[in-house]
């Protein structure tokens, strides 16, 4: 079997890194192969170092590759390119990368979705939405703390004492979680607030303030992410924020739902009330906002507070992000290699292989996304 990697547009992170490729290389009937120039952050060299072959036809690699590992679904061209009955592995989208998910259909190229990994303890070391959000969450508050006209600790001087920086973050869950504990760490002045109130005792366990705000049964899916608001839980939430966003310096929102538009947190209203100068990272730009205004991969002012609304925050941070990633990738890949017909056991009785794989010989399979492209 022969696993390839290949250079992606836009993209800092890479799907293996060295140290990784050498425990798939200990597998039986494994070859991996990537890209020349894969990635400035590693050299060519590094990866023959460590048993791959480094190839420069592109095309080549398109139509030998058994089993290709992405960090973003690939593009329609190379999708075309690629043989019927290989298996592609990424961050996919599906419920918006349509035409992508089509053209595998087309192609007879089997598709997993890394967002689709179910969220269980089994699949804990899989779960590369997780790890990607925790790395997001320290970037966040690192991105806040440069673009901060303040300093996060509390210092005392002869000149006077510097009260700490105030630090609320909207959205307890991994990346949430992160960005309250590197905000500690900082010393900085920390409130949280997470729509499940299950969640306080971690916050509280990270030395932040649970902010507690009633909007009736709200709780989470079985995925563990939280369930999206009604409209007055919204408005109930909107008001509870304003006070804790007018005293902060810095504002992380987190607040992302799968296949759906991130809703919107932080109205103009509230921008208003906040001191100028003033930063809020916004962690769902990339899904339509949490802030109103927001700007993906954008900084804009708006009433005197910039709001950051970077959409790869890990990839600030890529070879860590990168090392994380591939790590993912290779434990769900051993989980269901054949050892002895080599190849990738797509075996939808698994519960983690039915929750993640889409595309199938040709046909959408997984159950929650038959609905936009049809099933067998």
């Amino acid at each position: 079997m022969k696993i390839v990697v290949l250079k992606e547009n836009d993209e800092s992170r890479v799907a293996l890194v060295p140290d990784s490729i050498k425990k798939l290389l200990q597998l039986e009937g494994v070859e991996v192969a990537v890209e020349t120039n894969l990635t400035t952050m590693i050299s060519d060299q590094a990866y023959q170092t460590s048993g791959v072959r480094v190839v420069d036809s592109r095309d080549t690699l398109l139509a030998t590759g058994d089993v290709f590992l992405w960090v973003n679904a690939p593009s329609l061209k190379d999708v075309s390119k690629m043989k019927k009955g290989s298996i592609s592995i990424s961050f996919l989208d599906p419920y918006n990368q349509t035409e992508v998910v089509r053209g595998f259909m087309k192609q007879g190229v089997n598709a997993i979705s890394m967002e689709m990994v179910p969220r269980t303890t089994l699949a804990q070391k899989m779960d590369a939405i997780s790890s990607q959000a925790s790395l997001a969450g320290y970037v966040a508050v690192i991105l806040g703390a440069q673009r901060l006209d303040r300093i996060f600790p509390m210092m005392m001087t002869p000149a006077g004492t510097i009260p700490p920086a105030k630090v609320f973050v909207i959205g307890a869950g991994v990346a949430g979680l992160q960005a309250i504990a590197t905000a500690k760490r900082l010393g900085a002045k920390v409130e949280a607030f997470d729509t499940r109130p299950v969640v306080e005792e971690q916050v509280t366990s990270l030395g932040a303030k649970f902010v507690k705000v009633d909007l009736g049964e709200t709780g989470q899916n079985k995925d563990g992410y939280a369930n999206a608001l009604t409209d007055e839980q919204l408005k109930i939430q909107q008001q509870a924020m304003a006070k804790s966003c007018a005293n902060a310096d810095l504002v992380v929102t987190t607040a992302k739902l799968f296949a759906s538009k991130a809703p919107v947190i932080v109205t103009k209203e509230i921008l208003k009330q906040m001191r100028n100068g003033s930063v809020i990272i916004d962690l769902a730009a990339g899904s339509g906002g949490n802030v109103e205004g927001a700007v993906v991969d954008e900084i804009v002012t708006i009433e005197g507070v910039d709001v950051i609304g970077i959409d790869n925050l890990p990839g600030q941070v890529a070879f860590d992000a990168s090392t994380m990633y591939a790590n993912n990738l290779i434990n769900l890949f051993m989980h269901f290699y054949n050892k002895e017909t080599h190849t990738l056991a797509l075996d939808q009785s698994d519960e983690i292989m039915n929750g993640c794989l889409v595309v199938k010989d040709g046909y959408v399979v997984n159950e929650r996304l038959k609905a936009i492209y049809g099933g067998k």
